[in-house]
């Protein structure tokens, strides 16, 4: 259960990045009947901190206050990528893991976790301009350069600034669930869920009109998920030749029109599983799938998970 999250800060820290954690669990939500977590801030360089932005924080908490987490959060830093880390930081980082408690790093803050060896053999996230440098640094690591973020659950990493926000959230809907998150998202004016395996950033040059070349098309697409389309009918309802389409839809989305929708089926499939009753049959044909073993087969290469699995998770025992 997710109730006790500590933040674990170095001179150097970046404000957003911190910030970005104390919005998701910091904030008292109790009035809209959201979850409170005992929130705390500790440090491992004494009470006094610089930030990158050039102002300090008094830290009321130090190590100590790692003991107990069920989180601990790192968020990124100046220099964090080249600097060493007081040893009992590390050392408090590797028991909390052993015992149970989940880490979660945003952006450099995955070169803290990485010194205390505890992305030794997994897969990372890290932001793009680091993850060469992370990569050398620890060849037992193996560094996802293009994702949003990464759960190896009990360890979780994120990309640059916003990515997260979305593993934040990503943590919250896996422990509890998906209202939680959304409600969260909303006060937050974000979006609910972004794929952990989504690009951090999309090669787009300047449009040509101040709207994109393929929005209408993508906002077709999401009403007929249920229908089989080929890239030669979507190019036609853009008024494009298929080649100029499926470039413009890659710079545009960062990805293939079939991995687009199929993604989009995936994500309307876990909201059908997590909110109705209908069957897994009945959430196949509404998806695309058309059969339940299809949507399974694709549910499980998504998530790693089946549908029934994942809807005993959000719903109990009794809801599969």
């Amino acid at each position: 259960m997710l109730q006790n999250v500590a933040v674990i800060l170095l001179n150097g820290v970046h404000p957003f990045e911190l910030g970005v954690v104390c919005e998701v669990f910091g904030i008292d939500r109790s009035d809209e009947g959201l979850p409170v977590y005992d929130f705390a801030v500790a440090s491992a360089e004494g009470p006094t901190l610089t930030t990158h932005a050039g102002f300090t924080v008094g830290v009321a908490h130090g190590l100590d206050r790692l003991e107990t987490a069920d989180l601990i959060a790192v968020p990124a830093g100046e220099t964090y990528a080249v600097r060493e880390y007081p040893p009992a930081m590390l050392d408090a980082l590797r028991r909390a893991v052993d015992r149970g408690t989940r880490v979660l790093s945003v952006c450099s803050g995955a070169f803290v976790l990485a010194a205390a060896g505890l992305l030794d053999g997994r897969r990372c996230a890290v932001h793009w301009r680091h993850a060469d440098q992370l990569a050398r640094m620890y060849p037992r690591v193996t560094v996802e350069p293009d994702v949003l973020y990464v759960d190896e659950d009990p360890v979780i990493t994120s990309a640059g600034t916003a990515a997260g926000i979305d593993a934040c959230l990503h943590l919250v809907r896996k422990e509890q669930g998906p209202e939680v998150a959304n409600r969260i998202a909303r006060r937050m004016v974000v979006p609910p869920h972004r794929d952990g395996g989504q690009a951090q950033y999309i090669e787009r040059p300047l449009p040509a009109a101040p709207c994109d070349t393929v929005g209408e098309v993508l906002g077709w697409m999401e009403q007929h998920l249920d229908q089989e389309v080929t890239v030669e009918q979507l190019a036609a309802r853009a008024h494009m030749a298929p080649r100029t389409f499926a470039r413009r839809f890659q710079q545009e989305t960062g990805t293939t029109p079939y991995r687009w929708i199929l993604r989009q089926r995936v994500l309307l499939a876990q909201r059908l599983l997590e909110a109705t009753d209908e069957t897994v049959d009945a959430i196949a044909w509404r998806t695309g799938f058309g059969t339940a073993a299809a949507l399974r087969h694709q549910f499980v290469r998504a998530l790693d998970t089946t549908p029934n699995a994942y809807r005993r998770t959000f719903r109990g025992p009794e809801a599969a």
